[in-house]
């Protein structure tokens, strides 16, 4: 499949499950598969949709997606082990999308080799689409997206919630993300944040964004100074930041 092929099997899957579903879900329609983690129909028919696409394209594909892995968690050994694989976010930020907010976003990676090569972000109560491929840089629709470095005083986000309101090694008080990865690393591309502290690093969270925020020029990797790769699997957390340098300046003053 073109890569805006791609970008439609999202788009229909988001008319099809989670759009009618929007500040409409009915009682039964949300599950919560552990304590405060929520899963709505929308995220199990969307997600279904895309898996059917990608796999009727790619047969030999692994796809590791959100709720499949939920359900069989060998899934991820799978993904790691495969040459040629796909992540699948069907409702990044399931809770926002319960609360009726528009953040939240539909969300797919390629990787070959373990290496992240195209992504795709869907908005769809923004109407929104971003595209990464790599080499051949980050779009928003027609427009190249082309982060600017940042400069002081740095604006951090952070989804460790304990952490909203800390300030590290003399920087700005941390605020909350917009609580969607698929709603974040647009913002930080389009200059809304400077860097963003994740303690969690699940593949179909972060394979798309950052392949959208490098290919736009920012960087992204472990708080030991790692690359990020969807194969890695941080212990401490993920950094995302507008640039090199903010990444290497925020980095050494996180605990």
């Amino acid at each position: 499949m073109d890569t805006d092929a791609v970008l439609q099997l999202l788009r229909d899957a988001a008319e099809a499950a989670i759009n009618p579903r929007f500040r409409a879900l009915a009682v039964g329609e949300v599950h919560e598969k552990n304590p405060g983690d929520l899963v709505t129909d929308a995220d199990r028919e969307a997600e279904q949709l895309i898996t059917a696409g990608l796999l009727g394209a790619y047969p030999d594909a692994v796809v590791l997606a959100e709720e499949a892995h939920s359900a069989d968690p060998s899934l991820m050994d799978r993904y790691l082990s495969a040459e040629h694989a796909f992540t699948v976010d069907p409702v990044d930020g399931t809770k926002n999308f319960v609360h009726g907010s528009p953040d939240h976003a539909v969300m797919v990676s390629e990787t070959v080799g373990g290496q992240a090569v195209r992504a795709w972000i869907w908005q769809p109560q923004y109407e929104l689409a971003y595209v990464a491929e790599r080499g051949a840089g980050a779009w928003c629709g027609a427009r190249r997206l082309r982060r600017e470095a940042a400069l002081p005083p740095l604006d951090g986000r952070t989804s460790r919630r304990k952490w909203v309101g800390e300030s590290f090694g003399g920087l700005p008080a941390l605020r909350l993300t917009w609580v969607s990865c698929g709603i974040d690393y647009p913002k930080l591309v389009e200059g809304e944040a400077d860097y963003i502290v994740y303690h969690w690093a699940a593949p179909w969270d972060h394979a798309p964004g950052t392949l959208l925020l490098r290919e736009a020029g920012g960087a992204a990797g472990t708080l030991d100074g790692v690359a990020y790769q969807p194969r890695l699997r941080p212990t401490r957390g993920l950094l995302a930041a507008a640039d090199a340098l903010t990444y290497e300046t925020v980095r050494v003053t996180l605990p």
